[in-house]
């Protein structure tokens, strides 16, 4: 089967968002296996036997997405970078319901490198993660944005690119300094910016 175009993607999308059930009907099988890619790789750092599987968390992004009625999709990339942060979301809600019963809802600080390979008890580190993300959100939210799409949405540098309307260097330098102010806040280190 030959890959559909962005355009028919993006047709599908607007006319979702002006109320066209049909067109999510049609649209998913077409964004399905790129949906797929982007949650196991999520998965993937997950431990053995891990009770969320790659098909039940694009479920869950499946049924946040049909909750979001009227939503003004503008692209292809638009769309995925949505996906990206219910993603973030679902995996972030169930790290905290696991932390929350395992642990006693406490939350570690932990180093932005071990936290990229989620180990059976990093439920909290996940957790952190998403915590330490918001502070930099508060303070530089494009570079926030640059990490969620990246590391919950397993975009490419140019696919960053072009959901943020920026350029390829901008999305490293964005990349590299938004690493650094995460491994700082991570470490428990004060910030004076991003």
């Amino acid at each position: 089967m030959a890959a559909p175009s962005p355009n028919e993607i993006t047709q599908l999308l607007q006319n979702w968002g002006d109320g066209n059930e049909e067109s999510l009907a049609k649209l998913m099988p077409l964004v399905y296996q790129e949906l797929h890619r982007a949650a196991h790789r999520h998965m993937i750092r997950e431990r053995p036997g891990h009770t969320l599987q790659t098909t039940a968390l694009i479920n869950e992004v499946y049924l946040r997405l049909v909750d979001l009625k009227e939503t003004s999709w503008q692209n292809r990339a638009h769309f995925f970078a949505v996906c990206a942060r219910l993603m973030r979301h679902v995996l972030t809600d169930f790290a905290r319901s696991r932390t929350s019963a395992k642990r006693g809802g406490e939350v570690h600080h932990v180093s932005l490198d071990s936290a990229l390979v989620l180990s059976p008890e990093s439920w909290s580190e996940l957790a952190a993660i998403d915590q330490a993300l918001q502070g930099l959100g508060a303070i530089d939210p494009r570079k926030a944005k640059v990490v969620e799409l990246r590391f919950f949405g397993g975009l490419d540098v140019e696919e960053t690119a072009e959901v943020l309307k920026v350029s390829r260097e901008t999305v490293m330098r964005d990349w590299k300094l938004a690493k650094a102010w995460l491994l700082r806040d991570l470490s428990g280190e004060t910030h004076d910016g991003a």
